[in-house]
């Protein structure tokens, strides 16, 4: 597998939907700490934020880096290619995301990235009969066609990929993933919020199943060793648990991250093991 890396485009518009897209509220945090979050935990490399000039973002993980676009309103391409331009040598393949798909799966976007190989430059998801530009990996070494398409003013996606070498990803195609249809099978991760209406159905969904499990004393009877909840992030687990994370106590997600970060984005599929702070590290 190629070293990938991640690049959030944040510097949209936003115009139907009225306000700025990153900072609307997503159960406790906001929608580009949610994106940024999931995309965090699908890569390996970098995570790089697209702003516009001067726009002020919601606050994020210290480990996000945050680029300015040169040229505002000048479309994805723009953005595409300060983002390919901020990883230089740190990685060969990026994942491209807009700010406003909070169904987002990191099974999605491994899925995307691990398709990229010696011969394609350009992993484009189909779904819905529709490209999925901003749901799509790039090769890196991309960013000098691109940075000639934006000399020449040719500033649609459309005329990188006329030039590129395109695997195009079907509904069909991602779902052959076994991890991805079981954990996405409806591809929402796809599924991006345009106008008000759109962020308020997305927002008044349930939340994704979450396994908890509780080690040491905090496994100690009335409470459950194991129990499962519905949270969108680990802030809302822990409450639904009954638990404080504070410096006595330590969440691991999945066997692996050890953190206390409240605003950690969940997905279906996950499981959160909580435990004293002495016995987790």
């Amino acid at each position: 597998m190629l070293e990938a890396a991640a690049i959030v485009l944040a510097g949209g518009r936003s115009s139907r939907m009225g306000s700025p897209k990153a900072a609307l509220d997503w159960h406790g945090s906001t929608l580009l700490r949610r994106v940024t979050g999931i995309v965090a935990r699908s890569v390996d490399g970098p995570v790089i934020v697209v702003a516009a000039p001067g726009q002020e973002l919601p606050r994020l993980d210290a480990a996000v880096e945050i680029v300015a676009d040169d040229r505002e309103g000048r479309g994805p391409v723009q953005g595409i290619a300060a983002g390919l331009a901020a990883i230089g040598d740190r990685a060969q393949v990026a994942y491209v995301s807009s700010t406003d798909v909070p169904l987002l799966h990191p099974a999605f976007v491994r899925a995307v990235v691990t398709s990229v190989d010696d011969s394609v430059d350009v992993v484009l998801p189909e779904v819905d009969g529709y490209r999925q530009p901003l749901s799509a990996a790039y090769r890196v070494d991309l960013l000098t066609a691109i940075n000639d398409l934006i000399e020449a003013d040719r500033m649609r996606p459309a005329f990188l990929f006329e030039r590129s070498r395109v695997l195009h990803m079907t509904e069909a195609d991602l779902l052959r993933n076994g991890t991805l249809s079981r954990l996405d099978p409806d591809l929402r991760s796809v599924s991006n919020l345009n106008e008000p209406a759109d962020y308020e159905r997305a927002h008044a969904l349930p939340a994704p199943e979450i396994v908890v499990e509780r080690f040491g004393p905090l496994a100690r009877p009335p409470a459950a060793r194991r129990q499962t909840v519905n949270a969108w992030s680990l802030g809302e687990v822990a409450r639904a648990a009954s638990l404080t994370l504070d410096k006595h106590v330590v969440a691991a997600l999945n066997g692996d991250k050890i953190t206390r970060d409240p605003e950690l984005p969940l997905v279906s599929g996950d499981t959160v093991a909580f435990m004293v702070a002495d016995a987790g590290g």
